[in-house]
């Protein structure tokens, strides 16, 4: 069994105490289950500076889901541009706050179901709602995630839904809402999916490095 208090403790100390991916960013500027819905859904595909700066003028606009209900898809489009896929987000945030305001007086549920209940939303969504917008224990898995949980032979799966499940059995629950923001700044900067740069890893030692074919 790992010592995740000692390896995660050891990867925080790695990724310093202040740097924020995207989704985590908007959260601290404005701090609400909606802010993290829409800029988790504007995430997915997209580099954490084109999110950051898509999500500041759409919530800017529509900071709640009533007013994001009434707003034309094509301005939404228009806000969230150059974001992946933005035309097909813009579809799915629009009926998104139709359905809140419809069926949860504008709130965002606090239900991992009813979340996935939503439009383009899945399981890492969801999870990432519940842990950084309720403060509810849940493993967001991305695929630096994914990648990392597997490279260093905490789980084996073969996807990141799989990764996730498995996570929930041996990861304390102390965890659970921590690792994505660590692995995802660990996974950019230090365990890279190609060549990661082992000689400045903090664990690297007792890491088995699986499917590492190279490395700096």
């Amino acid at each position: 069994m790992p010592d995740w208090d000692g390896e995660l403790g050891a990867i925080r100390i790695a990724v310093g105490p202040d740097a924020q991916p995207s989704v985590e960013a908007i959260r601290e500027e404005r701090n609400s289950p909606w802010d993290v819905l829409v800029s988790t859904i504007i995430s997915l595909r997209t580099k954490d500076a084109v999110t950051i700066a898509a999500s500041r003028r759409l919530l800017e606009c529509a900071p709640d889901a009533a007013t994001l209900a009434d707003m034309p898809e094509e301005r939404i489009a228009e806000l969230i541009y150059p974001a992946g896929f933005y035309r097909s987000k813009a579809a799915n945030l629009r009926s998104i706050a139709a359905i809140l305001v419809a069926r949860y007086g504008g709130r965002v549920p606090d239900e991992r179901d009813a979340l996935m209940a939503l439009p383009g939303v899945g399981l890492k969504t969801a999870n990432l709602v519940l842990g950084a917008g309720f403060g509810i224990p849940a493993i967001c898995v991305d695929i630096h995630v994914h990648r990392i949980a597997n490279r260093r032979g905490w789980v084996a799966t073969g996807s990141p839904d799989d990764t996730e499940e498995a996570l929930r059995e041996v990861l304390p629950k102390a965890w659970w809402i921590d690792i994505n923001r660590l692995l995802v700044l660990f996974g950019q900067r230090i365990c890279t999916p190609r060549s990661p740069r082992c000689s400045a890893c903090p664990v690297a030692d007792s890491c088995p490095k699986t499917g590492v074919e190279t490395q700096r």
